[in-house]
């Protein structure tokens, strides 16, 4: 797919006190991109749904001040941001209800003091391995050409003796992470789903075919490899369609022998989740009906609307078996 590209970009003047900065700033002017210098941000739309179309093209070029990183199980030991939010419109997205009504994308240039926080929480914990999450508020990858944040990531990570990486992405811009000396230190995750899902929920993301060519070129050079097949959405055609999935997952990946993961996520919304959703997205096809669902106490504090016990037994038991079918070496990690 095209490479994002924002219509206009916040710096915020402190940025460029960093070479990445610098850098992002001559990239964005030669690509005659609108840069307003400013600690602020202005999006003002009429609407629910123009003020968020409005935010996903907007993007503030900062730095990350953060200086103790969350935990994040059971995913990993801890999170950290290179980014947050990200350019893709899911209608489902589980962001949805916590990035405010203006979710704009904050770009964070000062990558030393990122992995310098980094690497104080791996010395804290030696001589254990350290595990860190880099996609838990955004997607990396989608904004990775604009600062090469990640790749560096990459690099510190396979350096590392004690320091693990995950990444999780739905884009196929992974070319520039081919040739890096990871050492099997960084694991990549594909977020991956039918062409129903993708299509009609997924918008500005890699589609079905690129993902899937994006995971055969980073298992070609040797990463640790996973899928999140989520949200697992049942429709007319759905044992079909997850079946073509695996099935084509297969096909790229036959040769591939380490361990393949398989995280398994249920479609699933909160109340205040599906008011935000109807107001961004009035024409959505998202089953949301309330009537059809069973409520679930979530880790976080709200109830969540998750398919009935019957059916959520059924997804699980026909993907387990279509994943158990065409992988030798997979793993499921968990279905929620």
């Amino acid at each position: 797919m095209k490479l994002f590209m924002p219509d206009v970009v916040y710096m915020d003047p402190k940025s460029l006190k960093y070479d990445v900065g610098k850098i992002v700033k001559a990239y964005l002017e030669n690509q005659n991109i609108t840069i307003i210098d400013s600690r602020t941000v202005k999006i003002e739309g009429k609407t629910p749904s123009e003020n968020y179309a409005k935010a996903k093209k907007t993007v503030y070029i900062t730095v990350n001040g953060q200086k103790k990183l969350r935990s994040c199980k059971p995913s990993a030991d801890y999170q950290f941001a290179l980014s947050s939010s990200c350019p893709g419109h899911c209608e489902y997205c589980y962001l949805q209800t916590t990035q405010g009504e203006k979710p704009f994308m904050k770009v964070f240039v000062n990558i030393e003091e990122i992995l310098h926080v980094i690497q104080e929480h791996i010395d804290k914990h030696l001589p254990d391995i350290t595990t860190f999450e880099s996609g838990s508020i955004t997607d990396p990858v989608g904004l990775e050409h604009l600062t090469g944040n990640l790749k560096r990531c990459i690099e510190f990570f396979g350096k590392s003796e004690k320091g693990r990486l995950r990444v999780i992405t739905k884009y196929d811009h992974v070319d520039s992470f081919l040739n890096i000396n990871h050492n099997k230190h960084t694991k990549f995750r594909f977020s991956i789903n039918t062409r129903t899902v993708i299509d009609k929920f997924e918008h500005n993301t890699a589609r079905f075919e690129e993902r899937i060519e994006a995971a055969r070129k980073i298992a070609g050079s040797g990463y640790p490899i996973g899928f999140i097949i989520a949200p697992i959405m049942m429709y007319d055609g759905w044992e079909k369609e997850y079946k073509e999935l695996l099935n084509r997952l297969k096909c790229q990946l036959g040769d591939y022998d380490d361990t393949i993961t398989f995280e398994l996520i249920q479609h699933r919304f909160t109340a205040t989740a599906k008011e935000l959703i109807l107001k961004r997205f009035p024409k959505t096809e998202l089953d949301m009906n309330e009537q059809t669902r069973r409520l679930k106490w979530g880790p976080y504090g709200k109830f969540k609307h998750v398919y009935p016990k019957e059916k959520s037994n059924e997804i699980k038991d026909y993907i387990s078996l279509l994943i158990n079918d065409n992988f030798k070496n997979a793993t499921i990690e968990y279905f929620t």
